[in-house]
């Protein structure tokens, strides 16, 4: 899975540091078309029959402080409707289920280190990284690649001040109040993705993270900004 794809359409990753959503209405409005949006502000769709009514909001999971993104636009829209779908459950309970699904989804069989899984050149490369993060190569030990590679993926975003609490989908649900929710996937799917490649694949997606640790801002700055342009 390319860096770009992880940042774009998995929300897992992100939960696990804290987990597009669609905000349905039942109420009539004749029109399928771009909702109004503010200038500059993230796109909101509207689709619309006789009898119900769905806002499509594209989302960043981890945002910086001091993003302006929450318009009169959407608060209308998320006032207005009767129900919050996001990609993965985000209730208190799914953030837990999702730190057990890691253990043990996201854990090597006892007696194998990541380590040993690496050729010297690799593995030289693994641990200047983990070194450039401060992080000790004994806990990542347990992790299997894939896990190393999405935790080396997140780590310098949360470094340089992204948070998944700033994030769009954590501002929206804190504004819905009692309101239904509901999600497209599960989180047991999402990381079913990684655990269900090879182990040659995650680890050759591990690494790809490790090269693209210097990039991994930059990129998201730019998605960043032209989601908050529309």
């Amino acid at each position: 899975m390319k860096l770009r794809n992880l940042l774009a359409f998995t929300a897992a990753p992100f939960a696990l540091f804290a987990a597009s959503p669609a905000l349905a209405d039942n109420h009539a409005a004749p029109e399928t078309a771009k909702a109004a949006a503010a200038t500059n502000g993230p796109a909101l769709w509207k689709v619309a029959d006789e009898d119900t009514t769905i806002y499509l909001f594209g989302t960043v999971h981890v945002l910086p402080e001091g993003i302006e993104w929450y318009d009169a636009t959407i608060a209308d829209a998320l006032t207005g409707s009767d129900m919050i779908v996001t990609e993965i459950p985000m209730d208190k309970a799914s953030e837990a289920e999702l730190q057990q699904l890691t253990m043990s989804k996201g854990m090597l069989e006892q007696g194998t280190t990541l380590r040993s899984l690496l050729t010297p050149e690799q593995g030289s490369a693994y641990q200047a990284a983990l070194a450039k993060l401060g992080a000790p190569p004994a806990a990542f030990d347990p992790f299997k690649p894939w896990l190393a590679g999405l935790t080396l993926s997140l780590l310098p975003l949360m470094q340089q001040g992204y948070s998944p609490e700033s994030g769009v989908e954590k501002v929206l649900l804190s504004k819905v109040g009692d309101k239904p929710q509901g999600a497209l996937e599960t989180a047991e799917f999402q990381l079913g993705i990684f655990d269900g490649m090879t182990r040659k694949a995650q680890i050759a997606f591990m690494m790809e993270a490790i090269e693209g640790m210097d990039e991994v801002k930059p990129m998201l700055d730019r998605m960043v900004t032209e989601w908050a342009e529309g």
